[in-house]
């Protein structure tokens, strides 16, 4: 599945109208440990295809929707389950390590 890059246009629909629980990675071009997490973030997309969507906020792009979330770090991930923030991922992890976190959180 695609990596679907989030704008205040599409995010209503993405995010907050999903049916499929969003990880949302809050992310910016100058920050390096993102740039690392980009590819296992693209990769994790396709081990949990049709499970959870895989989604990117750029944070410098669309600060008020990162402020909303209290983004005070980078690279942040944040899953949201029916409307609401079911956990977060603050700093870069590899995928085996992020693929855990991640079956954790969703299993709440």
């Amino acid at each position: 599945m695609a990596v679907i890059d989030l704008t205040s246009e599409n995010f209503g629909t993405e995010v907050v109208e999903s049916e499929t629980p969003v990880i949302i990675d809050f992310y910016a071009d100058w920050c390096g440990p993102c740039q690392m997490l980009k590819l296992v973030f693209k990769n994790l997309s396709e081990t949990y295809d049709g499970k959870l969507k895989f989604a990117r906020l750029d944070t410098q792009a669309e600060e008020h929707l990162a402020m909303q979330f209290q983004i005070s770090g980078i690279p942040a991930l944040v899953i949201v389950k029916d409307k609401k923030e079911i956990g977060r991922v603050v700093g870069y992890r590899d995928e085996d390590s992020l693929k855990k976190e991640i079956d954790n959180l969703l299993r709440k």
